[in-house]
C-alpha cells in the first residue's frame, strides 16, 4: 500500500509539473515567518473593541469561568483559551498562537496548489504573492477570529479538492467547527452544492454531498446551540449578535456602511424598556425584525448601503492600523502604512475582483450551452466561496479585516487576470 501511495503522489507531482524539490517553496515560508516574528516583536500592538473582548473571554476560559453570554461567537476564544490553559495567558502568546496558525495556512494553500493543474512557475509565483501579502504579515499581531478561520476554511478547500473518502464528513466536522467560529460560516453547504452541480451535473449526488456537510456541522454545533439554549430558556444560536450587526448596518443614519452605535439609531430600539428587559435572545430577534423591516422599506437606500459595505470589505485597508493600535507607532507612520498597504490591496483585489466577474458570466454561458464541463473547477469554486462571503457582507457590515479570509482567492483570481491578459497582449 505504501509503494502504491508512493506512486500516484509521484504520478501527481509529474501531471501537474511539480518536483520534489521544495526549498523555494520552504524560503518563501521562512521569510513570512521571520517577517512576521519582526512584526509582532517591534510592534507591540494591544488588543482592544472585540479583540480585547476575545481576549479577556479567553483568559477567563482559561482560568475556569463562563463560556460567554451567548452574544457573540466564541469559538476562538474557546481555542485561544485552551492554549492560555497550556502556557498561561498573555497577549504575546497569542501573537505566538497566531504565528503557528499562520504557518499551517501556508502549508495548507501550499497542498492546495499542489491539487490543481498549474505550471511549477505560476504556482510559485501565486505562493509568493500569498504568503508576503501584507495584511498575512501584520495580521499576527491582531487577537481576532479571521486567522484561525481562514486555516479551517484552507483545510476545507484542501479536502474539497482530494480524492479521500468520507471528505464530505470531514468537510462538514470542519464546517460546524468554522461556524462556532464566525456563525454565517454554516451556509457553505449550499457552496458545496453549486460546484458540485455546475461540474458534474449528477443533481442527486450533489444533494447528497451537501446536505451530507450540513448535517454533520449541525451535529457539530448542537452541543453549543442546546447550550445557549438552554442558558436562554428558548432556542438560541450559535450566538446572538446578528441581529445587532443587521441593526446598527441597516437604517437611515447608517451612511458609510460601517459600525455605528445602535442607540444613534432615530428611535433606537436599544433605548427602550422593552429591549432592556429583555434577554439576548429576545433583543436579537427584535433588532433583527426591525433590521428587515427598514431594509423593505427603504430598499434603494440598503442597496446603496450594501455597496459601500463591500467598498469598505474590498477596497480599504483600515485593517492594518489594528495591528499598530497603541503600539507607539506615530501618526505620521501609520499614515504612510495605510497608504501603502491599502495601495497593495486594491493593485491585487482589483483585477482579482474583474477576472471573478468576468469568469462568473463566462459559467453562465457555458451552463445554458450545455459546455460546463469545460470549466476550471478551482476556478468555480473561488468564484462561488467569493460570492458567498459577498451575498454576507452585502447584507450585514463591511470592514477590511472581513476580507481576510478570502485573500487566497484574490491572490489566485489576480495572477489568473494577468496571466489571462498577458497571453491575450502576446497572442
Amino acid at each position: 500500500m505504501e509503494i502504491m501511495s508512493f506512486w500516484h503522489k509521484s504520478n501527481d507531482k509529474q501531471k501537474y509539473g511539480m518536483t520534489e524539490n521544495n526549498t523555494y517553496y520552504n524560503i518563501i515560508i521562512a521569510i513570512g515567518i521571520i517577517l512576521s516574528i519582526l512584526w509582532i516583536t517591534f510592534i507591540d500592538a494591544k488588543p482592544f473593541s472585540d479583540f480585547d473582548y476575545y481576549y479577556t473571554l479567553a483568559v477567563n476560559i482559561a482560568n475556569g469561568g463562563a463560556f460567554g453570554n451567548t452574544y457573540t461567537s466564541v469559538g476562538y476564544s474557546i481555542v485561544l483559551g485552551g492554549i492560555f490553559k497550556l502556557f498561561g495567558a498573555s497577549i504575546f502568546k497569542a501573537k505566538v498562537f497566531n504565528l503557528c496558525i499562520t504557518f499551517i495556512n501556508y502549508i495548507c494553500f501550499k497542498a492546495i496548489l499542489s491539487k490543481i493543474s498549474l505550471k511549477e512557475r505560476d504556482r510559485k509565483i501565486i505562493f509568493t504573492i500569498f504568503v508576503l501579502f501584507p495584511n498575512n504579515i501584520f495580521y499576527n499581531n491582531i487577537l481576532g477570529t479571521e486567522v484561525l478561520f481562514t486555516s479551517v476554511l484552507l483545510i476545507i478547500t484542501y479536502l474539497y479538492f482530494s480524492d479521500i473518502r468520507y471528505k464530505y464528513f470531514f468537510i462538514g466536522i470542519l464546517t460546524g467547527l468554522n461556524t462556532i467560529v464566525k456563525p454565517f460560516f454554516i451556509i457553505v453547504f449550499f457552496a458545496l452544492f453549486l460546484v458540485d452541480i455546475v461540474k458534474h451535473k449528477n443533481f442527486f449526488k450533489a444533494v447528497l454531498n451537501s446536505i451530507t456537510v450540513l448535517i454533520v456541522s449541525i451535529i457539530v454545533i448542537s452541543p453549543w446551540v442546546y447550550r445557549n439554549t438552554k442558558l436562554m430558556g428558548q432556542f438560541t444560536y450559535v450566538s446572538n449578535n446578528g441581529g445587532i450587526v443587521l441593526y446598527i448596518n441597516n437604517n437611515s443614519q447608517n451612511h458609510s456602511g460601517r459600525w455605528m452605535a445602535a442607540s444613534k439609531v432615530e428611535n433606537s430600539i436599544v433605548n427602550t424598556e422593552e429591549y432592556k428587559k429583555a434577554n439576548k435572545t429576545e433583543q436579537n430577534k427584535m433588532l433583527s425584525d426591525a433590521a428587515k423591516k427598514w431594509i423593505r422599506n427603504h430598499p434603494v437606500q440598503f442597496i446603496e448601503l450594501g455597496f459601500k459595505r463591500l467598498y469598505n470589505t474590498y477596497f480599504w485597508g483600515d485593517d492594518v492600523l489594528y495591528s499598530t493600535y497603541n503600539s507607539g507607532v506615530s501618526a505620521y507612520y501609520n499614515k504612510v502604512l495605510f497608504a501603502v498597504t491599502n495601495i497593495i490591496k486594491i493593485i491585487v483585489f482589483l483585477p482579482a475582483i474583474l477576472y471573478i466577474l468576468i469568469y462568473f458570466f463566462k459559467t453562465l454561458i457555458y451552463i445554458f450551452q450545455g459546455k460546463s464541463q469545460a470549466l476550471d473547477k478551482f476556478t468555480v469554486y473561488l468564484i462561488v466561496i467569493f460570492f458567498m462571503f459577498t451575498s454576507i457582507y452585502f447584507i450585514t457590515e463591511g470592514q477590511g479585516r472581513y476580507s481576510f479570509p478570502e485573500i487566497f482567492i484574490m491572490v489566485c483570481c489576480f495572477y489568473f487576470f494577468l496571466k489571462n491578459l498577458f497571453q491575450r497582449v502576446r497572442g
